[in-house]
């Protein structure tokens, strides 16, 4: 989902628009394959559920029930407008809190709430609203919540149980704040890692994709009617992980069979697992077999109505993406009937929802949009609301929105060990370490994107007041004395210590901006070349380096692995980095060392320009990596390139 306005973001949406203009429409030939190619579902239904949707269905008025179909954002909104416009659903954003205030404590959280609630009610009784969010990796937007690890972290674990338990946890930190809705999980099967939001796919592998997904789900949605679980989202709806070249909001080619069996995966599991919403996609489909163009994913009927809502028996709602219906040929944010004609239910526009409201209205009563197609739209959300058990079951505590020892876990478990020296790790729990990189102490490169901010930045560690860098926690664990701190390598002697901790990190991003442009390539010394001149500085010094690499993705790491005695992908790992540790040291009490469980979700390049997820000679394979335990490990230098900064094919 999109959290920005600025104007960079909004020309990106324009050329976007521009280039989709073109496309054919969604029911070209071949509908009959496409709708085809997806298994069949029969659908289940309450019939007192049906009544009661039935019921308040009579009671609202054409304007009440497009109020009921848009989704405006906090900041743009008060409790009074919410009344007078019988609005549904609100959102904030990344960067959207109660007053602007972004220490705002979950008990502020919980009385906007209470108020935009009571105001909905006044407009339209015994009919709730929904407050969504994109809660992604713990109660990311909220401070000193516990921030779990990414996506791609936890395809690394393969743990399906703990996801599930994830899910679970970041339920209960939602509805602490009075908060019912989480745009969440992901469910992209990642194609090209140049995609900036490759972190939020839990995997190349759909099978992988399709189980950690329903996981997720299960778990957000436990408890949904008692009041502790909330409302899932499979998103993005469908194939955004698909785009050629990785480009953000692109075109992705897949023949119906593909479209169906790989980036579809995830939401047949998210299906089994009883999801009540999908989000649509900002990015559009061109059938890779006929090279048929269907367009933007927000106005392609045959996918949101033939595929999803009609053969796969989705009765729940589909959400748009962030001014998504801006981008079909012909709309604007303010008036976009396509959209809604094609399926969508709910209307996220954030700043332009009063003239939305206006021109919906006018549109159906021209006749542009059926009234039945209104009429469709408001039972599912009417649906969707009448399952959803008010009020919060939870607590507006601070200590409802932490789950510090199931992250603690989840880290432990999620990192990959791609390379070591036999009998380095785990360090021994009297080590003298000396840890390097500014990463070590930064909680906002340990957390990544989404976490606070949309794209993760503008934040420091006194946002994070809950979280424990890598630095922090090897000082506990083996003493601040045992432990020396030099952020760029250049004031200390790495002979005096038994061993380098050696802390790697991309800067932090979120879609659109994390995106690796066109012709450039995946080497991380290419972004980010202080952290190759630190390792220069500290390799061959007296004492062996372990280096662990902060990254949304698999880079090209050859010249930083070839200057490491170890080298460990630990993904974002969110804001407890005792687990990070707990793996790297030796217990204290000489217990068993569990080793590396983590194994990759994603291929690992052996080139700067490996970007497909299919490559047939990667560094490490899908499910790669060593426990550790290995003897002896392949420490053979790693190829280097002779151009050190290729210019990768289109």
């Amino acid at each position: 989902m999109k959290r920005n306005t600025s104007p960079r973001a909004g020309l990106l949406a324009c050329l976007i628009a521009l280039a989709s203009a073109a496309a054919h429409p969604a029911n070209a030939a071949g509908t009959d394959s496409i709708v085809q190619a997806w298994p069949a579902r029969r659908p289940a239904r309450d019939a007192a559920l049906e009544a009661r949707v039935e019921a308040a269905l009579k009671d609202l008025s054409l304007r009440q029930k497009i109020g009921q179909m848009t989704q405006p954002e906090i900041r743009a909104i008060t409790p009074d407008e919410v009344r007078d416009y019988a609005i549904g659903t609100v959102l904030n954003g990344g960067g959207g809190w109660p007053g602007q205030d972004r220490s705002a404590t979950p008990e502020q959280w919980r009385a906007l709430s209470d108020q935009f609630q009571a105001a909905a009610r006044q407009a339209t009784p015994g009919v709730p609203l929904l407050w969504g969010t994109d809660a992604v990796h713990g109660h990311n937007n909220v401070r000193g919540a516990t921030l779990f690890p990414h996506h791609i972290a936890l395809g690394a674990t393969r743990d399906a149980d703990l996801v599930r338990d994830i899910g679970r946890a970041t339920a209960r930190a939602v509805r602490a704040t009075g908060l019912h809705w989480t745009f969440a999980p992901t469910l992209a099967v990642v194609q090209d890692l140049r995609w900036g939001r490759s972190y939020e796919s839990f995997s190349a592998d759909p099978a992988l994709v399709r189980r950690l997904g329903q996981a997720e789900v299960e778990g957000l949605q436990d408890g949904l009617k008692d009041g502790r679980g909330v409302l899932a989202t499979a998103k993005h709806y469908v194939a955004d992980g698909g785009t050629r070249r990785g480009i953000d909001q692109g075109v992705s080619h897949a023949t119906p069979a593909e479209l169906a069996q790989v980036h579809g995966a995830g939401y047949l599991g998210a299906l089994d697992a009883g999801v009540l919403t999908v989000m649509a996609s900002f990015s559009s489909w061109t059938d890779g077999a006929g090279y048929v163009e269907h367009g933007k994913m927000h106005g392609n009927g045959t996918l949101l109505t033939e595929v999803l809502k009609d053969r796969l028996a989705f009765d729940g709602l589909v959400v748009s993406d962030w001014d998504g219906i801006a981008q079909l040929p012909g709309c604007i944010p303010e008036d976009c009937p396509a959209a809604i004609n094609a399926g969508i239910d709910v209307v996220m526009v954030p700043f332009h929802w009063k003239p939305f409201i206006a021109n919906t209205v006018r549109a159906v009563e021209q006749g542009r949009i059926p009234m039945g197609r209104i009429d469709d739209a408001v039972r599912r959300i009417l649906r969707v609301k009448f399952s959803v058990g008010m009020p919060s079951a939870v607590p507006a505590t601070v200590e409802a929105t932490q789950a510090p020892e199931l992250a603690r876990r989840a880290v432990r478990e999620s990192l990959v060990l791609l390379k070591h020296r036999p009998g380095l790790l785990p360090l021994p729990a009297r080590s003298r370490v000396l840890v390097v990189g500014a990463a070590a102490d930064s909680l906002p490169l340990q957390s990544g994107g989404w976490s606070l901010t949309w794209q993760g930045r503008d934040t420091t560690n006194a946002d994070y007041p809950q979280g424990t860098t890598l630095l922090a926690a090897l000082r506990r664990r083996l003493g601040a004395a045992q432990v020396g701190f030099d952020a760029d390598g250049t004031h200390s002697d790495p002979a005096r210590f038994d061993a380098v901790v050696a802390v790697l990190g991309e800067q932090p991003y979120a879609e659109g901006e994390g995106d690796i442009r066109m012709t450039d390539n995946l080497r991380h010394s290419r972004r980010h070349p202080e952290d190759l001149a630190l390792l220069r500085r500290v390799a061959g010094r007296g004492a062996p380096v372990i280096t662990l690499l902060y990254s949304g993705r698999p880079l090209y790491v050859n010249d930083l692995a070839n200057l490491s005695d170890a080298f460990v992908a630990a993904w974002l790992p969110g804001t407890e980095g005792a687990g990070l540790a707990d793996v790297l040291v030796a217990a204290a009490d000489g217990g068993p060392w569990a080793g590396f469980t983590g194994r990759l979700p994603f291929p690992w390049p052996a080139g700067p320009c490996q970007f497909s997820s299919h490559e047939a000679r990667p560094w490490w394979p899908l499910g790669g990596g060593l426990s550790g335990k290995e003897v002896p490990a392949n420490t053979k230098p790693l190829p280097e390139p002779a151009d050190p900064q290729p210019i990768c094919p289109l």
